[in-house]
């Protein structure tokens, strides 16, 4: 017991130094709290007293409201506050709910010492004493404008693509949730589905598409792959909301969070109906344009044998007056059957783009009149009175002749046919100015007002009753139309009605060109019809064709082969060695190009003048023609002066 005493007074020491030391540390450790807090620039962090008056101040307090301490300190914390947030008793507010729950947070505008204003996060918590009475409360204050400013910036950016759209009429862009539901409706989808938003939201996408997708599970499909891949796009049948179909261009785009979980699916649609029917429109067309090739070279194969027999006929002559009628009758006959289907395919040609024009120095009287000459047999069988007037001199045009004759004969052809026989077609070429005027008109049986407008549109005529049974298919006028616009010239119809007649008024364009430039490009090559004798092999697997063809050149004085196929054709030709050869292009076994290839090869030691005879005359087939090696391409059925030009040609070389 004697030495606890002192023990005792030792422990006393010790817990006196031990306490002495903890409070000095506690003082030590508020001090740098205190200097920790002060030294903040980023946050305001001050002491309110339990009234609101400021009772500390710290660096971050000072740079983000201006106020040195000595000026703020003891001033009531309302003084940061506009007057809004003052009239609504707003700071009171605060203190009271954090008094009461311990701790209040809000954002919302402050007030700088300078009046400026700036957005703030306040958070003010209660003080309590150890007995749990209110000392005061810690309010710290963040500058978040820069913050709210890019947040405002987002969410205006995001108002604007709200709204824009909201306000897109020509795609339907719309939201669905996970499971396929329509969660949001622009003006477009309304427009497109024809579904108000109040109507559609919440309902399954499912029922914008035809029962035989959805029974083939095509909705779900979609989805599955948006989700799986992020994007699904596809063209299709879709439903309107009154039942009908359009043709839908689709995108389903997958949207995830931040996190990457899956929040829903963007959709947007096209109506793609009118170009789905432009695009079946020119699939219906290029097969139509397909259609019409074919169809002109069957027709061509058996006019071409007719037409050479007819010629054999002329060649041969004979005292017989009904054999000559007959055989006038075949030829008028064949040519207008020949006319039609080149016109035909022309306005096909035409349509597509595939027409071509060989432009030049032209007569357009000139031409008129070679055009008089082909039209002359109609009217004649008509007994119809041609009155002609072309002017006092030559019209100098440019362009291309073969076509502009084409224009004036299905003119000419035209008044033929509505004019009743007996009647008159009066022509008359003058100059207006700078353009050439051409007047084809008749007293025949004239046009309605409604007709007028229309009748250059593609398979429109006049009338169509038992007693106009040659009307035709209604394309000559639009031939023409279309050539004229290709030449940069125009045609009006006039009438002043049924049983009045009709005129044609064609407008070309003048060109200043000497007189001897304008001249008919025939009378340059009317000198080249002659050729000396020939040996000529005909190539053509129809027999007919092949045999009248050769005939004729026969009577022509030449010396004549002829072979059914193309093997035997080349055959024949390094064994007799022909000037000539007219070759049917479509030939069993191997087709005329190959028989071509073959003899134009550079082994052969002499090489014939090579002469295409086809049904087919599109712009392609003369350009595979040409780069074969054919010397010329002649479409059937061939007329005899062209034959006999072609063959000067040959003989003559490609400058003759």
């Amino acid at each position: 017991m004697a030495n606890s005493k002192p023990r005792a007074s030792g422990d006393k020491e010790g817990r006196g130094r031990a306490s002495a030391a903890q409070v000095e540390q506690t003082r030590l450790n508020e001090e740098r709290f205190r200097l920790l807090v002060e030294s903040v620039r980023d946050y305001a962090i001050f002491i309110l007293d339990p009234e609101g008056h400021v009772a500390s101040w710290n660096a971050g307090a000072e740079r983000l409201k201006q106020y040195r301490a000595d000026e703020i300190i003891g001033k009531h914390f309302s003084v940061f506050y506009p007057a809004e947030a003052l009239a609504r008793d707003w700071p009171n507010f605060e203190l009271e709910a954090a008094r009461r729950d311990g701790r209040f947070e809000d954002e919302g505008w402050r007030v700088r010492k300078d009046g400026s204003q700036f957005w703030a996060n306040v958070v003010i918590t209660a003080i309590r004493d150890a007995s749990g009475e209110l000392i005061g409360f810690s309010k710290i204050t963040r500058d978040l404008t820069e913050r709210r400013r890019q947040d405002e910036e987002v969410r205006h950016s995001e108002e604007r693509l709200r709204l824009m759209i909201e306000a897109v009429q020509d795609y339907a862009i719309f939201m669905l949730n996970p499971d396929g539901r329509v969660a949001s409706w622009n003006a477009g989808a309304e427009r497109i589905k024809g579904y108000r938003a109040d109507e559609i939201i919440g309902q399954h996408f499912s029922r914008f598409y035809p029962p035989e997708r959805i029974a083939a599970g095509w909705p779900d499909h979609e989805l599955e792959q948006a989700r799986l891949t992020g994007r699904f796009e596809d063209e299709g049948w879709r439903l309107r909301k009154d039942g009908s179909r359009f043709w839908a261009n689709v995108v389903i785009t997958a949207v995830h969070d931040e996190a990457g979980e899956l929040r829903g699916f963007a959709k947007v649609t096209r109506d793609l109906t009118e170009r789905r029917r432009i695009e079946t429109l020119e699939a219906e067309g290029k097969r139509i344009n397909e259609f019409l090739a074919m169809l002109g070279h069957e027709l061509r194969n058996p006019l071409a044998p007719i037409r050479n027999a007819v010629a054999v006929m002329g060649a041969k002559g004979t005292a017989d007056p009904t054999t000559a009628w007959a055989r006038q009758v075949i030829e008028r006959q064949v040519g207008y059957l020949s006319r039609l289907v080149d016109d035909l395919l022309d306005v096909g040609r035409i349509t597509s783009g595939k027409i071509t024009l060989q432009r030049e120095p032209l007569d357009l009287a000139a031409v008129v009149s070679r055009a008089l000459e082909s039209a002359r047999p109609m009217h004649d069988q008509r007994h119809q009175v041609v009155d002609v007037d072309l002017g006092p001199g030559p019209l100098p045009i440019e362009g291309d002749s073969t076509r502009l004759a084409q224009v004036v004969i299905n003119l000419l052809t035209n008044a033929a046919k509505y004019t009743p026989e007996g009647g008159h077609v009066w022509v008359r070429l003058r100059r207006e100015g700078g353009q050439a005027v051409l007047s084809v008109r008749d007293d025949g049986v004239g046009m309605s007002a409604e007709l007028v407008p229309r009748v250059f549109d593609v398979f429109v005529q006049g009338d169509r009753s038992l007693e106009r049974a040659e009307g035709g298919l209604g394309i000559g006028l639009t031939l023409v139309e279309r050539l004229l616009a290709l030449h940069g010239g125009t045609i009006k119809a006039h009438s002043a009605g049924p049983g009045e007649g009709s005129e044609f008024v064609v407008r070309l364009p003048v060109v200043e060109l000497a007189a001897a430039e304008a001249t008919s490009p025939s009378s340059a090559k009317a000198a080249r019809v002659r050729s000396r004798r020939l040996r000529v092999l005909v190539v053509d697997d129809n027999r007919d064709s092949m045999e009248s063809l050769a005939m004729l050149l026969g009577f022509w004085g030449h010396d004549v082969l002829t072979a059914g196929d193309g093997t035997e054709a080349v055959e024949i030709a390094r064994q007799q060695h022909p000037d000539v050869v007219l070759l049917d292009i479509g030939l069993p076994g191997i087709d005329g190009y190959e028989v071509a290839r073959r003899m134009l090869a550079p082994a052969e030691t002499r090489r014939p003048a090579l002469v295409a005879m086809t049904g087919y005359g599109q712009a392609e087939d003369r350009q595979r023609a040409r780069e074969a090696g054919f010397a010329l391409h002649l479409v059937k059925p061939v007329e005899p002066d062209a034959l006999r030009q072609a063959l000067a040609v040959v003989d003559r070389g490609p400058d003759a």
